[in-house]
């Protein structure tokens, strides 16, 4: 199935490593043009070095550091200067501490907004002109199953990605019209590092080794495995492509059947 995609200019945030490096590589493989974005300077270059070899794409890679507004922008600007503007932007950022509530602080709450939400902020202003400009564009935020059914001790997380929801449905709505679309996409436990160190904290505190309480996560999904980080990149390009082009506004869990509502 072609996806529309080969030659569109693609943004992909914090994707140094896990589900949005397995999108940035996905967008590759299409024939996207690609510009990856991480805190983690060394992990990017070779995580963009890796895809520019593999796909024979354009990659652009550059260390910005997503809650800094000036930083986001400077970054898109130089993406739609040598990339002719911006198609698509996957937003994304690292999680939050694992905290219950009386654990948190008000520093870290403001990191959480900062991180989770302000970040998409940040990443829309800069490139919806230029997806106005050319009467289409794509938004796909990554997000949490959360988002749907809070998770245990993560307080920080349920809290600032549910506001991501309402920032997803008002975008949809405004810019629909300028052939935007804007989802978001909600994983679910996933086979990361992310994963590995609220793994590591909740069976610490069970008293419990590492696998035996993956076992139990495992066990509350309906396909009883932790999902993959390309299972969660296939959903992200798919609706970032012209398969999904009557698709704005909504939530695509991808989490195995952790989420138990209707």
């Amino acid at each position: 199935m072609d996806l529309g995609l080969r030659g569109r200019s693609v943004i992909v945030a914090a994707s140094s490593e896990g589900i949005a490096r397995a999108a940035a590589e996905r967008f590759a493989a299409e024939g996207a043009r690609v510009a990856m974005c991480s805190r983690d300077g060394e992990k990017l270059r070779k995580a963009a070095e890796e895809i520019r070899a593999r796909y024979a794409v354009e990659v652009l890679a550059e260390p910005v550091d997503v809650t800094d507004a000036a930083a986001v922008h400077r970054f898109v600007g130089q993406v739609a200067e040598r990339m002719g503007g911006v198609d698509v932007c996957v937003t994304n950022a690292g999680g939050p501490p694992a905290k219950m509530f009386l654990e948190t602080t008000g520093e870290e709450w403001q990191r959480a907004i900062e991180l989770n939400l302000m970040s998409i902020v940040h990443f829309a202003r800069a490139v919806v002109p230029h997806m106005q400009r050319r009467r289409w564009g794509r938004i796909v935020t990554i997000t949490s199953v959360s988002v749907r059914q809070p998770v245990y001790d993560l307080v920080y997380s349920n809290a600032a990605r549910a506001g991501v929801l309402g920032l997803v449905k008002s975008l949809s709505n405004e810019f629909g019209r300028d052939g935007i679309t804007v989802n978001n996409v909600g994983p679910g436990y996933t086979a990361t590092q992310r994963l590995m160190e609220i793994v590591a904290k909740r069976a610490s505190a069970a008293d419990v080794s590492d696998s035996e309480y993956m076992e139990r996560l495992v066990g509350e999904a309906a396909l009883g495995r932790v999902g993959e980080p390309e299972e969660v990149a296939d959903a992200i390009v798919w609706l970032a492509s012209e398969r999904a082009s009557y698709i704005t506004g909504q939530t695509l869990l991808v989490d195995g059947g952790l989420y138990k509502g209707l």
